[in-house]
C-alpha cells in the first residue's frame, strides 16, 4: 500500500462498518443456496435431495418460502462482526506487511491467513447454530413413516402416512443445549475444522482478489492504483471470481467441517470423533466424490456473496448511510 492509500483508508473508510453492511447485503441475497449446500453435504445414506434445485423446490413445498431462510436470523446477526473482522483484518495485515508502498505475494498470502484466523472467533459459533437450523428440514423429511401394511392392520381410523412434524429447533434452544454440558466450548465445536477451512480460503481469496481488482489500473510509476479507487463493477467481478475459485478449492474441508458440526444425525448416518476420523469414514463409505458435495452451491453462494461484499465495502456504503443519518 502507498502512503496515499493508507491515509485514505484511515480518514475516509470505516472498515468495520462497511464490512458489516457488505455481509448483511450478501447473506440476504444468497442464503437459500447456502441452506441447500448444507443439506446436500449432510446426506449420507438416504438421498432426500437430488441436487440444489430439487432441494430448494422440496424445501419450499414442505416448509414454505421462508423455510429456505432457516438459520438466516443467526447468520444475519453474526455475519456483521464476521465479515467486518475478516475484511478489516485483511486491510490491517496488508498495511503492516507492505514496504515502501509495495506488498509482495507472500505478504498478500500471510495477510489472508491472518484474516481467516481472526474471523474464526465469530464464524465457529455462527456456523454451529446455522447448520443445526438449516439441517432440521432434511432430518424431518428423512423420518420414517408408518408402513402401509401396518396402517391396514391397525384398528380404528387409518393413520396418516405423513410423519408428524417435529418441534422446530430455535437458536436460543440450541445455544442452551450446547452451553449446558461444556460451557462456551460447546459453541466452538469444530473450531479446528473451521480454521482448517477458512485459513486456506482467505490465503487464496484475498491475494487473488487484490490482483484481479488491480488489473488494468497501472499508474505512471508502474504500481497499481489503490483498491479504493477501483470502479464498482471491477470490485464486484473480482470478488465473484476470487470467491468462486477459493470456494471450490476448499469444498472438501467445508464438507468435513459441516459433518463435524452437525449434531443431529439421520438414521444410519455416521458420527465422527474428529477431523481424521471424519475424513476416513467419508472416504470409506462414500468415496472421494463425497468431498465435493455442495461444490456448485458453494461457488454460487460465495461468488455473489464476496462480489457484493467487496463492492459494498470499497464503495463505502456503510459510512455513506451513516452520513445520511447524521
Amino acid at each position: 500500500f502507498t502512503e496515499k492509500e493508507i491515509c485514505l483508508r484511515g480518514t475516509r473508510r470505516e472498515p468495520l462498518i462497511n464490512g458489516g453492511v457488505a455481509g448483511l447485503v450478501g447473506v440476504t441475497c444468497v442464503f437459500p443456496i447456502d441452506l441447500a449446500k448444507t443439506r446436500l453435504q449432510n446426506q449420507q445414506g438416504v438421498q432426500v435431495y437430488k441436487g440444489m434445485f430439487d432441494c430448494l423446490a422440496k424445501t419450499v413445498r414442505a416448509e414454505g418460502y421462508f423455510g429456505c431462510y432457516r438459520g438466516a436470523a443467526v447468520n444475519l446477526t453474526l455475519v456483521t462482526p464476521e465479515k467486518a473482522i475478516k475484511l478489516a483484518a485483511n486491510d490491517v495485515f496488508r498495511q503492516k506487511l507492505s514496504k515502501d508502498g509495495h506488498l509482495p505475494l507472500w505478504g498478500e498470502v500471510m495477510a489472508g491467513c491472518g484474516a481467516g484466523t481472526c474471523q474464526v472467533v465469530v464464524t465457529t459459533p455462527m456456523e454451529m447454530l446455522k447448520i443445526q437450523l438449516q439441517d432440521a428440514g432434511r432430518l424431518a423429511a428423512q423420518r420414517p413413516v408408518a408402513a402401509p401394511t401396518q396402517a391396514a392392520a391397525a384398528p380404528g381410523p387409518a393413520p396418516s402416512l405423513v410423519a408428524p412434524a417435529a418441534r422446530r429447533p430455535s437458536a436460543t434452544g440450541i445455544t442452551a443445549d450446547l452451553l449446558k454440558p461444556r460451557g462456551l466450548a460447546g459453541l466452538y465445536r469444530g473450531a479446528g475444522a473451521t480454521l482448517m477451512r477458512d485459513v486456506p480460503f482467505s490465503m487464496i481469496y484475498f491475494p487473488l482478489f487484490a490482483n484481479l481488482n488491480a488489473l488494468g489500473r497501472e499508474s505512471a510509476g508502474g504500481q497499481a492504483d489503490v483498491q479504493a479507487q477501483a470502479p464498482f463493477w471491477q470490485s464486484f467481478l473480482a470478488g465473484c471470481s476470487a470467491g468462486s475459485v477459493a470456494a471450490v478449492a476448499v469444498t472438501p474441508l467445508d464438507v468435513i467441517k459441516t459433518r463435524l458440526q452437525t449434531l443431529q444425525k439421520g438414521e444410519g448416518e455416521d458420527s465422527y470423533r474428529g477431523i481424521v476420523d471424519c475424513t476416513k469414514r467419508i472416504m470409506r463409505r462414500e468415496g472421494p466424490s463425497a468431498f465435493l458435495k455442495g461444490a456448485a452451491c458453494r461457488a454460487l453462494v460465495i461468488a455473489p456473496l464476496f462480489g457484493i461484499a467487496q463492492g459494498v465495502y470499497f464503495l463505502g456504503v456503510g459510512e455513506t448511510v451513516l452520513g445520511l443519518l447524521g
